[in-house]
């Protein structure tokens, strides 16, 4: 039995189908771990959802930007020019695969292992039971009956910094941006958008999200994706990235990168090339 963590596929399911062969993934025995993003731009979207929905408990995923955006596209029958939801949207399973999708948590931490999963970031402000109860919050409401509601409001850069005293939809939009939208903050936690780039591209005062000293949550080891600039260090086979506890693994498959997955139990890598997307 292995647990293997792997990168946004953004709807490359042919590259997914194509590196659970590399690794001999068994979906009885073996699990998968999902950093977010299953869907959009990429090709099949809707086979990627119907293949993670069918694995069951054997996989955990995580929501990130594109799977919520996914969500309030189809609340609002609107999707915007790059988006490819339209074979999703015209499924006859869309309802099933979108409810499905609504119920997944933006946050997943075992104790058994000892490593955390999150799509983009975290406050420096919050430590393990604060990134559990503020993203119950947000799950709590996406999986009600005023989810529509929720992902009206869900769009927007502010508040881009935490406090305990935020209410309402800016509380859950702050909490929505840092789970699934970071990547860099200042040393007081405000967030920065237009930053895309990788570490040691951005602008001066900026850091990224794991670099904030005194992060609360620096003790945990963190996987996530989100970032397909940021690439993969070789640090990450050996432990973690410059010391920081944190694995990231969006590797740009969509981007003509790597499909990129981890092995929990041991750290050990396992890419695809996926060069070809690139020219296409």
């Amino acid at each position: 039995m292995a647990t293997y963590a792997i990168g946004d596929i953004q709807g490359c399911f042919q590259e997914l189908n194509n590196l659970l062969d590399l690794i001999s993934f068994s979906e009885t025995d073996d699990y998968l771990w999902l950093t977010g993003d299953l869907v959009n731009r990429g090709p099949e979207s809707l086979k990627t959802l119907r293949f993670i929905k069918s694995l069951g408990d054997r996989a955990i995923t995580v929501l990130g930007n594109h799977d919520i955006h996914l969500l309030a596209a189809a609340q609002a029958n609107k999707s915007h020019r790059k988006d490819t939801f339209d074979e999703i949207f015209s499924s006859p399973d869309r309802g099933e695969l979108l409810n499905w999708l609504r119920q997944q948590p933006l946050f997943h931490h075992d104790e058994r292992s000892g490593y955390s999963m999150l799509h983009a970031g975290v406050a420096p402000q919050w430590d393990l039971v604060k990134m559990q109860s503020l993203a119950n919050e947000v799950e709590e409401v996406l999986r009600s009956d005023n989810y529509p509601e929720y992902l009206a409001h869900i769009y927007g850069n502010v508040p881009d910094i935490w406090s305990d005293n935020l209410q309402g939809w800016k509380r859950l939009r702050c909490i929505t941006n840092f789970f699934t939208r970071v990547r860099y903050c200042n040393e007081n936690g405000q967030m920065e958008f237009s930053e895309k780039g990788p570490p040691g591209s951005q602008a001066d005062g900026w850091k990224p999200w794991y670099e904030i000293k005194n992060r609360e949550s620096a003790d945990l080891k963190i996987i996530f994706g989100h970032w397909s600039t940021h690439k993969l260090a070789h640090e990450l086979s050996e432990n973690n990235i410059g010391n920081h506890n944190v694995f990231p693994i969006d590797t740009g498959c969509l981007w003509g990168g790597e499909l990129t997955a981890f092995r929990l139990e041991d750290g050990a890598l396992f890419q695809l090339n996926c060069d070809h997307r690139s020219k296409t």
